[in-house]
């Protein structure tokens, strides 16, 4: 008997497959990413993926990639968002219909999830999971080792394919009884459950907000700018980025287009700016505001643009601009 298990790396898709393994179930992982994944090396949710198929035996595993599909989800989900800018529900449908769709592919059986009711508040509440399993179609396919005897049997439990009484009644967001399960079954290394999804932090959720005000077709590629430096908003509904830092200045030069505006100290330390529109003042202002060490002399910007660059004077004090030094 072949099942999939949506396997994040985290505590309780990992409980979830190794009780579907005790069971002599053969277990094939599939694990979602998206451009909103926090795959940082303090939150590496893509490290603890690798880490949980180690643990479960090396498994196999099937990674998949969320783009543009899932861009257009968030900018109009039929199931709103959380806190921030976070679909859940719509999320969880969509990463469900696509784990069925590997499910057939590879001659599967049923699908299994780490999910424990009661223990999200938007996606793990008794009607969510009834609207995920209605709309993705595969409810009666898709069991819940951890809460499985909290719900009415599945198909799965039905026929026999695995043993009910053995399936655990977990619910609420005690993680206590999951912490115990692990030191029982000798997993160790599983992340923190802090959530590693940018759409739950209220301060990116403000920036995507505003990006898709401003955006009427978002784009993908627009996705690794939005985590990268501090974003500013003209009144002209232009907009200015800031690098943080030297590597954030490496980034915006890699993502600039050619027909954005890249600002780069030539005669000073400070940091790199991008501006989407056409107010080179401005950018110049926000360059200024965020040089710590700001020269005596006249501060020089090199500004390159459409394949071009030339080269801004601009003062400590009062950033008022004029462009000399044109060439390519």
């Amino acid at each position: 008997m072949k099942a999939v298990g949506l396997l994040s790396g985290g505590l309780d898709s990992t409980l979830a497959a190794r009780l579907m393994i005790e069971h002599g179930i053969e277990v094939h992982a599939i694990n979602f990413t998206s451009p909103f994944c926090q795959c940082t090396p303090k939150n590496s949710c893509c490290a603890s993926v690798v880490s949980a198929v180690r643990q479960l035996g090396n498994i196999p595993l099937q990674r998949v990639v969320l783009g543009e599909e899932y861009l257009q989800m968030i900018a109009a989900p039929k199931h709103g968002y959380g806190r921030g800018m976070n679909p859940c529900l719509d999320c969880r449908i969509m990463k469900i219909i696509k784990a069925g769709q590997y499910m057939r592919e590879i001659g599967a059986s049923f699908l299994f999830t780490g999910e424990v009711l009661g223990q999200r508040p938007m996606s793990q509440h008794r009607r969510a999971i009834d609207i995920i399993d209605r709309e993705s179609g595969l409810g009666d396919l898709t069991v819940r080792p951890l809460s499985a005897r909290l719900f009415q049997p599945t198909l799965p439990e039905r026929e026999g394919w695995i043993d009910r009484q053995k399936l655990l009644c977990i619910q609420g967001r005690s993680r206590k009884e999951q912490i115990g399960l692990a030191r029982e079954k000798s997993i160790t290394d599983y992340p923190c459950p802090a959530g590693g999804c940018l759409l739950t932090d209220g301060h990116f959720a403000d920036r995507i907000r505003d990006y898709l005000q401003h955006v009427p077709q978002p784009r993908l590629e627009d996705m690794a700018l939005l985590k990268t430096g501090r974003h500013f908003r003209l009144p002209n509904d232009e907009k200015v980025i800031v690098a943080r830092d030297e590597d954030e200045g490496v980034r915006l030069t890699q993502l600039c287009r050619p027909e954005d505006y890249l600002l780069t100290p030539d005669n000073f330390s400070g940091p790199v700016v991008l501006l989407q529109g056409s107010d080179i003042d401005a950018a110049v202002e926000q360059l200024v505001r965020y040089t710590r060490k700001r020269p005596e002399a006249v501060m020089v910007i090199e500004c390159r643009h459409l394949g071009s660059s030339f080269f801004i004077n601009a003062s400590a004090e009062t950033p008022i601009v004029h462009i000399h030094n044109h060439g390519v």
